[in-house]
């Protein structure tokens, strides 16, 4: 008889989701789908105040990248202020995405994802985690901490905490930075580069033992969407939006993020509260992209760091167009890594970088605003309209993650119809455990994304003190 699978919940991700995997007759995969089982609803309940007390309100989705959405919304806001916001503070916010891009792609890297790398897929695991790593690779571990601590230290040095700083700013950011802070984050540089270039060494020595993973682990063609300078490099904070094909073709360039909505078109399914975003001339779901460190090295014509650009030349040696497989979002993690460590010393010697010029005041002039950047997951935008007081009537967050929904659905299917297809009963738990690495690949933050209200089928029970229902109500 058919059955389903259920892996509830997928474990190392932030968030929470399970994954069900449907057999046939004669035990084969027909189908597998990734489900976000949380809900927040973070844009329902922000309608209604001052569009000016989103760069603190919206940080607190998530506790991972709150820098993202502490600037995507800045940047929204800069844009309902319709100010140019200053130099000195510009660059001040791209130190601190870079900061973040370090600490997350750190944590991902080393603490979600290396326990199945060194540890094995198939290991118990009880011990097939951060503890259990830190026990048989302790100098990894160590690594891992010390590299997340860099880019957290750089956080609290410019917005004065670690996690949901208020620091940006609508028109710029509310304090400069000071030359003892620069001076506490230039001291940290050194080690943060050599333990980057160790781990990438480590991963390219190791490539070769991963075949059957890279080939399998959401290795299909797609569409991959990024930001990029005006002459194509790599950008985290104030670019334009390019979408390549598969061959590394350049579907679209330049596009202003603030028109996001005339390309990206979203969806929702009934069985999850993630969102589907789409490539709108493609339709849903042919329309399917990726983001994230894979997409911005496929879509990016270079880096623009000596260090990273020679990685970047290796890492585009695994494809003949773009690097299709999803298993080297690794990968690119690292070499993003690379990059923002030597971007951000670039950044700190600007000789502006101590102005005290870091904030334009103005009242609202625009009922409108889009903001956008990279955050550690992909593109993420912000997207606000208000009224003539400066009260939001709607807020809109397309988040990185729920860009990914759709290419995390056809990974996770291939991978099962690979690695559990024709098992039968004899399914072992770390078969199991590679479905739910090809969706740590993508890294997703589930807290941020979880945003389709009124999709997903909703029961309510009510239990009495002696264990008995009392009432019960569903929606379908």
């Amino acid at each position: 008889m058919s059955q389903r699978i259920v892996i509830d919940p997928v474990t190392r991700i932030e968030g929470h989701a399970k994954i069900t995997i449907h057999l046939s007759d004669d035990g084969e995969v027909e189908d597998a789908r990734f489900h976000v089982t949380e809900f927040r609803g973070f844009e329902k309940f922000c309608e209604g105040r001052s569009f000016r007390e989103m760069p603190v309100i919206t940080p607190r989705i998530c506790g991972i990248c709150p820098v993202s959405h502490l600037l995507a919304s800045a940047k929204a806001t800069d844009a309902i202020l319709a100010v140019e916001v200053p130099p000195t503070a510009r660059r001040l916010r791209q130190v601190m995405n870079l900061g973040q891009l370090v600490q997350s792609h750190a944590l991902s890297f080393f603490h979600l994802s290396s326990p199945d790398f060194l540890l094995g897929f198939d290991s118990d695991p009880a011990q097939r985690n951060v503890f259990g790593l830190a026990g048989k690779f302790p100098d990894v571990a160590r690594d891992g901490v010390r590299l997340r601590r860099f880019g957290q230290d750089l956080i609290e040095t410019l917005g004065g905490k670690r996690i949901h700083p208020h620091w940006a700013v609508p028109g710029g950011v509310a304090a400069p930075l000071t030359a003892a802070g620069r001076d506490h984050i230039l001291s940290g540089l050194p080690e943060a580069l050599d333990i980057a270039e160790r781990t990438l060494s480590y991963w390219k020595r190791t490539l070769e033992d991963r075949q059957e993973e890279a080939r399998v682990f959401g290795n299909f063609p797609s569409l991959f969407m990024g930001m990029v300078t005006e002459d194509g490099g790599l950008e985290h904070t104030d670019g334009k939006l390019r979408f390549v094909d598969e061959k590394g073709e350049v579907v679209q360039d330049q596009i202003d993020p603030a028109d996001y909505a005339k390309w990206i078109g979203e969806a929702g399914e009934r069985d999850s509260y993630l969102k589907s975003p789409f490539f709108r001339p493609l339709g849903y779901p042919a329309g399917l992209y990726r983001v994230g460190p894979l997409a911005r090295l496929n879509v990016a014509s270079y880096c623009g760091t000596p260090k990273a650009d020679a990685e970047l030349a290796e890492f585009r040696q695994l494809g003949r167009g773009a690097v299709l497989s999803s298993f080297h979002y690794h990968y690119a993690r690292l070499v993003e890594i690379l990059y923002a460590i030597e971007r951000i010393q670039e950044l700190l010697e600007w000789p502006d970088i101590l102005s005290e010029d870091v904030e334009a005041i103005a009242m609202r002039n625009r009922t409108s605003g889009v903001g956008a950047c990279e955050a550690p997951r992909g593109t993420l935008f912000h997207d606000y309209e208000v009224a003539k007081g400066g009260l939001l009537t709607k807020v809109n967050l397309v988040i990185a993650t729920g860009q990914n929904n759709l290419a995390m659905n056809r990974a996770v299917a291939q991978i099962a119809k690979h690695f559990i297809g024709g098992k039968g009963a004899r399914i072992e738990e770390g078969l199991l455990n590679r479905v739910e690495a090809g969706i740590r690949a993508f890294d997703p933050c589930l807290s941020c994304s979880t945003h389709a209200f009124g999709k997903m089928p909703m029961v309510v029970e009510l239990v009495g003190s002696e264990g008995q229902l009392l009432d019960r109500r569903t929606r379908s």
